[in-house]
């Protein structure tokens, strides 16, 4: 994601009780009261407090933009060109959006109102603008920052950091994991800006690789504080934060592989929750996975209270014990829990032998491209003669690729030249000896390349398969699939964690495809059971390509369209 995007494996049925200030478990804040959190009042964006009822609560009715605004007045989407999707959730989109007054590019978050009434997220979205404005007059390093809020009658929009370089997650993903010297970086950046929050009495409770962005020079941006929580000092034994007013138990927030086991277990969550998550992303950076893993979010939850999970032989010994001292299920004995200012324990560990802590954020990240060839290409120019600023209908068009009044989006049609270009590199034109000379590489670099039977991969990346099913103990059930476009051609799908060959969808000349959201597209294709129809979601909003280069497959073998306008 993107930035802010809401995850579907996330489980947020919960709060959380008060912290119990009697025991070290890093949930006491360590500043005093005079230090606590600034008042949404005197915050950089500021605006009239709102009513609990109203989702207008978030946003307010001026929007304070912090500099960004050259000229007084209250922000609209009018302020703004539009770009490309950053990340979707259930309640919101983000936007790549360029300032028509400074000509910089931001992020725009743009929320629902109704929908975050109807599926009562008004507390959540006026806690996350309250944290974001927490660390944006603070100063918070290695955190996305908030510029301003506005709204219409139907939206809430948020302004913040634009990270060019994407998510922590998918550099992990492309290079299968990062080198010692990478992780110790990102780790070094990662704890800085975790000892801030911690100064500033905010717990994340949903760090994770997705949740971690790379700003234009490839240094750490923490982002998605949904599921923040502001620890106040404690009066009279409860928990001052918008959360204590209604204290459940037997509940969390988070994600299923990085929750600690406390949150499972009828505990608090505290400081000592984001440690067991830091444990799990160094982890994850290391060997490309996380080290809780299962078929399903109940049975992760299981291996997470068992503490079941496997350290790799040739893990760095260093690296190992780091991980070790995190991934504790006494909360209070996790290295840092305990100290009392920031995190020395932490810092002092092996592990992060030489790293220049003072200095992180002036200095150069090693390369996180194990290929220099693999650095994304930025078009700084997205912004055309013919765009209009905001979001209206004409607007919407150009970015979903509609012609005037149709009412499904299909992808923009490319020129004729790039198309042939695409199928030229991809299919059409492919030599015997350029297919055979791909193969091998294949052979040697990819680990899918038997379960595809080696035909050569066109294109590959991870999709979802939902289906509804009964809420267990607040787990929600999906299938996470590694898709396969390959020639012959081939659709295949595999589980990502087995490395088993799941299926593969029936390719004839009858296939079609439709796109659904930037996101979310559908498959229309002939199998063992009939004809069917599948809804598959790819949450890096990258649908539309997969249908391009479906149907250049489709169009270079059976000549033919395979996209799509209507069902």
């Amino acid at each position: 994601m993107g930035i802010f995007r809401f995850s579907p494996t996330r489980v947020s049925t919960l709060s959380v009780m008060p912290p119990d200030t009697k025991k070290c478990n890093g949930a006491v804040p360590r500043v005093p009261p005079t230090s606590a959190p600034v008042a949404p009042s005197e915050a950089p964006v500021s605006h009239p407090p709102p009513t609990a009822a109203a989702p207008t609560a978030a946003s307010g009715t001026a929007p304070a933009c912090n500099g960004t605004h050259t000229t007084p007045g209250k922000r609209s989407i009018h302020d703004y060109y539009f770009g490309k999707t950053l990340g979707e959730g259930s309640f919101s989109t983000v936007w790549l959006v360029r300032d028509i007054h400074t000509r910089k590019d931001y992020a725009l978050k743009q929320c629902d109102k109704a929908h975050i009434v109807r599926e009562r997220k008004t507390e959540s979205i006026k806690r996350e603008k309250q944290v974001l404005n927490i660390l944006s007059e603070t100063g918070a390093p290695f955190c996305v920052k908030l510029y301003c809020t506005f709204q219409d009658p139907e939206k809430l929009f948020f302004v913040i950091t634009y990270a060019k370089n994407g998510e922590l997650l998918a550099h992990i993903n492309r290079n299968r994991r990062l080198s010692m010297e990478c992780a110790r970086f990102y780790a070094a950046e990662l704890v800085v800006a975790m000892e801030h929050l911690q100064r500033v009495n905010v717990i994340h409770r949903d760090l994770k690789p997705e949740n971690i962005l790379l700003d234009e020079n490839m240094h750490l941006l923490v982002t998605d504080f949904g599921c923040a929580k502001i620890v106040h000092r404690p009066q009279s034994g409860t928990d001052s934060d918008d959360e204590s007013a209604r204290p459940r138990r037997n509940s969390f927030v988070g994600t299923a592989q990085y929750i600690s086991p406390e949150l499972l277990t009828d505990k608090n969550a505290s400081y000592s929750s984001d440690l067991w998550a830091l444990g799990c992303i160094v982890y994850q950076m290391l060997t490309g996975q996380p080290p809780f893993q299962s078929r399903s979010e109940y049975l992760i939850f299981q291996k997470i209270q068992k503490l079941e999970y496997d350290i790799p032989a040739d893990l760095d010994p260093t690296a190992a014990d780091l991980i070790r001292k995190l991934l504790v299920l006494n909360p209070t004995e996790r290295l840092g829990a305990c100290d009392e200012e920031g995190y020395p324990s932490i810092r002092s560990h092996p592990f992060f032998m030489n790293t220049p802590w003072n200095s992180l954020a002036t200095t150069t990240p090693p390369t996180i491209f194990s290929d220099p060839t693999d650095r994304p290409a930025h078009n700084d120019n997205w912004v055309t003669s013919d765009m209009k600023p905001g979001l209206d209908n004409s607007q919407l068009s150009r970015i979903l690729g509609l012609d005037q009044g149709q009412s499904l989006p299909r992808p923009q049609a490319p020129p004729q030249q790039a198309v042939a270009r695409r199928k030229k590199s991809y299919v059409q034109d492919l030599s015997e000896a350029e297919i055979q000379r791909r193969l091998a590489l294949q052979k040697a670099e990819n680990k899918w390349h038997d379960v595809v039977e080696g035909n050569l991969i066109i294109k590959q990346g991870f999709i979802d398969k939902r289906k509804s099913t009964n809420v267990v103990k607040g787990v929600l059930s999906r299938k996470t699939r590694m898709l396969f476009l390959t020639l012959g051609p081939h659709l295949y799908y595999a589980d990502p964690e087995t490395g088993e060959l799941k299926g593969e969808f029936g390719w004839t000349s009858e296939l079609r495809v439709r796109a659904r959201t930037f996101k979310t597209f559908y498959l229309y294709c002939n199998g063992l059971k009939g004809e069917r129809t599948y809804s598959l979601q790819e949450n890096e909003s990258h649908a539309l390509e997969w249908i391009e280069a479906i149907d250049e497959m489709h169009r270079a073998v059976f000549g033919v369209k395979a996209i799509i306008t209507s069902t």
